[in-house]
């Protein structure tokens, strides 16, 4: 029998345990707040254009919008604008077969982490919503109190998240090849292939394509 506090479930955020973007509707929100212009709306049309064809830099956007809208900003203030942010406008979008299958693997005795490319604080207030998921995600760089628009290498997408579940796996004595991986993106495709049970929830095309070559489980979360 196995032990199972050496398994985890890893869970995307995004598209995954919501049915949305957050990101979108955290861009949403800094509109309302009057925090964007219109040449950073225009040029949000275009990395919506760049990220159909592939071509986004994630990482590079999101250090952008950050030096943009958070430099120097305290963290208590960020936090604050985050939690405010999450309960008006995230909540209505968690999933409930999401919720469903973390309280599935929660009765087994396994360790229930999120891992998504969003910032700490965005992934923090849902995994505190949740029931104290652990937060592997994006990190910035704090100084003296204070956002300096520096992401912690690496960023927490493609092949970096493999690096922070390793990390993670390190210190929780967890065996990644006994582990699972919830996903909606074939950007995740490194840490499916990472884990011993992935699972390919509500997937784009390329990632539907492949789970049906490989045999792997597809749900559809709504």
């Amino acid at each position: 029998m196995r032990e199972t506090s050496r398994v985890a479930a890893f869970f995307d955020m995004d598209r995954t345990l919501l049915d949305v973007s957050s990101g979108r509707l955290y861009m949403q929100a800094l509109i309302h707040m009057g925090r964007i212009s219109w040449k950073e709306r225009l040029e949000m049309l275009w990395w919506a254009v760049l990220y159909g064809l592939g071509r986004l830099d994630l990482g590079n956007l999101t250090s952008t919008m950050i030096q943009r809208h958070h430099m120097n900003e305290p963290i208590e203030a960020l936090w604050d604008l985050t939690q405010r942010w999450f309960k008006s406008m995230v909540v209505p979008h968690i999933s409930d077969k999401g919720k469903q299958k973390v309280e599935e693997h929660r009765r087994q005795g396994h360790r229930l982490a999120i891992i998504s490319a969003s910032t700490e604080f965005a992934v923090r207030a849902l995994a505190e919503y949740l029931g104290g998921l652990d937060v592997l995600a994006t990190r910035l760089v704090v100084r003296n109190g204070y956002v300096t628009g520096e992401i912690v290498p690496p960023f927490c997408y493609g092949k970096g998240k493999v690096y922070w579940a390793e990390q993670y796996a390190g210190e929780h004595g967890i065996d990644l090849s006994q582990s699972w991986f919830y996903t909606d993106s074939s950007s995740d495709l490194p840490l499916l292939e990472r884990v011993g049970h992935p699972v390919a929830v509500n997937p784009d095309r390329r990632l539907r394509r492949i789970a049906r070559q490989r045999g792997w489980p597809i749900e559809e979360w709504k």
